[in-house]
């Protein structure tokens, strides 16, 4: 499984900061990962739905920490580089 495309959509609030979709192989895509700023590092948190009782259900998400730590790396590696971008726009003038 090959990590094809990360989309990574920042924003503004006390934790959350992007929204993520992300593609595999070239052919499923998953989308509303968030970016959260946890007490010590940022984590992705996947996709989940809220059930019945109050309590969120992930919809998707990796089945062993292999394939965890893999998305989780591109998607922060990503985010990073779309600040630095930022960044550097900002410097020049720009937004």
């Amino acid at each position: 499984m090959e990590v094809t495309e990360v989309r990574v959509f920042p924003v503004d609030e006390e934790k959350l900061r992007a929204y993520v979709t992300i593609t595999f192989d070239r052919c499923f895509v998953i989308r509303d990962l968030k970016i959260i700023q946890g007490p010590s590092r940022l984590f992705v948190s996947m996709p989940s739905k809220k059930r019945r009782d109050g309590t969120y259900k992930d919809i998707a998400h990796p089945i062993n920490n292999e394939a965890r730590r893999m998305i989780e790396g591109r998607i922060v590696a990503e985010y990073q580089r779309v600040l630095a971008e930022r960044e550097g726009q900002r410097a020049l003038g720009g937004e």
